[in-house]
């Protein structure tokens, strides 16, 4: 399930940053769905699961729309509270690295599945929305998948993915607490960085984390 959680964030936030500006939350999951799709089609190693163009994809077009100090702070919870500036800092960047190496194994779960965007219903909060879609696979059921946007500088990033009702925040919430209460919040950190270290991936922190 975390893995087409991955993929899904990776087809969502491939854009521009004035595409961002320009568009509205459902407009743009749409059109870079789209856009998106047809890369993926048109690039054969990519479509197999070539993990290094998907890293490298990540890292250009998907990471900067996302909203990982949110994401964090949900799934870590109560203990973010807790936490001193530096480990919330060192979560955020080891959870970041967690769903780079995450997306980097899941792009091959691409077999040319298509995303359709449902109308908004009622009336839209201009900060903050979810964008409901679903996942259209050949002789399949329709999988609903639910994105949790809001908008953070001007521009709309995704903090949460809802599949069928599963949440990825709230997925790794639990298992989060586990550790915590066994190990601490240094043991969440360790765990998290020793399952990173082999992938190699997504190394690089973000520039800045506001706090």
């Amino acid at each position: 399930m975390s893995k087409l959680l991955a993929f899904f964030a990776a087809l969502l936030f491939a854009g521009s940053a004035a595409a961002q500006q320009q568009l509205g939350p459902d407009q743009l999951v749409q059109k870079i769905t789209d856009e998106v799709l047809a890369a993926i089609k048109s690039d054969k190693q990519l479509a197999a699961g070539d993990k290094q163009k998907a890293v490298k994809l990540a890292e250009e077009k998907v990471l900067p729309y996302i909203d990982f100090e949110q994401a964090t702070r949900l799934a870590v919870g109560r203990a973010w509270r807790e936490a001193t500036p530096e480990q919330r800092k060192r979560l955020v960047t080891e959870f970041r690295n967690m769903l780079v190496r995450t997306y980097s194994n899941a792009i091959q779960a691409y077999e040319g599945q298509t995303l359709k965007v449902l109308p908004a219903r009622g009336k839209q909060d201009p900060e903050e929305t979810v964008v409901r879609t679903q996942f259209v696979r050949a002789g399949g059921q329709p999988l609903p998948i639910d994105f949790t946007m809001h908008q953070k500088d001007n521009v709309w990033k995704v903090y949460d993915i809802t599949v069928e009702g599963v949440s990825l925040v709230m997925t790794y919430r639990s298992e989060f607490d586990a550790i915590v209460k066994q190990e601490g919040i240094d043991g969440l950190i360790k765990r998290l960085a020793s399952k990173n270290i082999p992938a190699a991936v997504g190394s690089t922190a973000p520039k800045s984390e506001k706090k």
